[in-house]
C-alpha cells in the first residue's frame, strides 16, 4: 500500500500556560497529488491544525501529543533548521488575508526572491522563475508587478501573488488558509479555478481550510469537519454531501443556499453557539446544539469509528437511532 504523503496521528494542540486543549486528538492522512478539505465554524480548531503542520503555532501553543509525519520525518520533533528547509520548498501555505501577510514597504518582485534565496542562491535564472511563476497565476504585465507594492493591487490580485510565491519552489503539499474569504464571489471562483487548475498540472497534494462547505464541494477529493478540536466526520465529497452522517455535518448542509430554490425561503440554521474545545470533557461537545442528543452524549465521549471513506463520531448518527 501507498505511504501517505502526510500523516496526522493523535495531535493535541494546547495553550503553553494554564493549559487548555485546543484540539484534541486529530488524525487524517493525505496521499500524494489527494486535495482534502477541513471544515468548521471559528473556534474548531482547523486552522491550528494546519499552522501546526508547518510549526507556525502562535506563541502560547504548542503541540502537546501526537506526531505529524511528512515523507518520513516527524515534524513535531524536528529541528528549527529542517523545519525551514520544508517550509516553502516541500510544504507552502496560502494565508487568509494577502494584506498581512505581504510585507507593505516591499516590492512584490523582491518578496517572491526573497523565497528563492531561502532555499537557494539567487543566479540570473532567478528573476525569470519569478516573472514565470506571476504569469501563470494570470498576473498581467509581470516586469511591471515585479516593480509594485501590496497596496497597488487589488485583493485578488494580492491573492494571485500570494498563490505564486507559495507555488514558486513546486511543493508537495500546499495548505490553503481560507484564502478566498475576503474576497467577492467572482473573484472568489477565479481564484478556486486557479488553484485547482495548478494542482492538477503540479500533480500537488492540498490541504485547503474553510468555514463554507459549498466552496470545497469541487476542489477536495475527502472533507474533514472539526468542531470545537475534534473530527466528528470524514470522508468522501460524495459520501459527506450525499450521506452525511454527523447532526453537525447534517446542519452545515442544511444551511447551504439551493439553486434550485426560487422562492428563496429562509436558511436553516443551527441553535446556540460552539461550545469551547476546553470545556468538553467527557461528554458530545454537540450535544447542547443536537437536536439527537440523550443522556449518554451528555455523559460520554463518541469516538471517531468507520474507514477512510466514511467516518463519524456519534452516538446517534442520522439514518440510525
Amino acid at each position: 500500500m501507498t505511504q501517505p504523503l502526510l500523516s496526522v496521528t493523535e495531535l493535541g494542540i494546547s495553550t503553553v500556560q494554564d493549559p487548555r486543549t485546543l484540539v484534541n486528538r486529530v488524525s487524517f492522512e493525505i496521499m500524494a497529488g489527494e486535495a482534502v478539505g477541513v471544515v468548521g465554524e471559528s473556534g474548531s480548531g482547523k486552522t491550528l491544525t494546519a499552522l501546526s503542520i508547518l510549526g507556525l503555532l502562535p506563541r502560547g501553543v504548542a503541540v502537546a501529543n501526537g506526531s505529524i509525519n511528512f515523507e518520513g520525518n516527524d515534524l513535531t520533533n524536528t529541528s528549527l533548521e529542517n523545519m525551514q528547509k520544508i517550509r516553502g520548498s516541500e510544504i507552502s501555505m496560502v494565508y487568509q488575508d494577502p494584506m498581512t501577510a505581504l510585507n507593505p514597504v516591499m516590492k512584490l518582485g523582491r518578496q517572491l526572491l526573497e523565497v528563492i534565496e531561502a532555499h537557494e542562491k539567487l543566479d540570473a535564472s532567478s528573476v525569470a522563475r519569478v516573472e514565470v511563476a506571476l504569469r501563470d497565476v494570470g498576473i498581467p504585465q509581470v516586469e511591471r508587478a515585479m516593480e509594485s507594492y501590496p497596496h497597488e493591487f487589488s485583493g485578488g490580485m494580492r491573492q494571485r501573488v500570494m498563490i505564486a510565491m507559495a507555488l514558486l519552489l513546486s511543493p508537495k503539499l500546499l495548505v490553503a488558509d481560507e484564502p478566498t474569504t475576503a474576497l467577492d464571489v467572482t473573484i472568489q471562483q477565479q481564484i478556486l479555478a486557479l488553484v485547482s487548475e495548478e494542482r492538477r498540472k503540479r500533480g500537488m497534494s492540498m490541504l485547503w481550510i474553510t468555514h463554507d462547505l459549498g466552496v470545497v464541494a469541487n476542489l477536495v477529493d475527502r472533507l474533514i469537519v472539526m468542531y470545537a478540536g475534534n473530527i466528528v466526520e470524514a470522508g468522501t465529497v460524495e459520501e459527506i454531501f450525499n450521506n452525511p452522517q454527523h447532526p453537525y455535518t447534517h446542519g452545515l448542509l442544511s444551511s447551504l443556499p439551493s439553486r434550485s430554490d426560487k422562492s428563496r425561503k429562509r436558511l436553516t440554521s443551527i441553535p446556540g453557539v460552539p461550545q469551547k474545545p476546553w470545556l468538553v470533557g467527557n461528554t458530545c461537545a454537540f450535544a447542547p446544539r443536537c437536536f439527537k442528543a440523550s443522556e449518554i452524549c451528555t455523559s460520554a465521549s463518541p469516538k471517531l469509528v468507520g474507514t477512510l471513506e466514511k467516518s463519524v463520531s456519534c452516538f446517534h448518527p442520522m439514518g440510525g437511532n
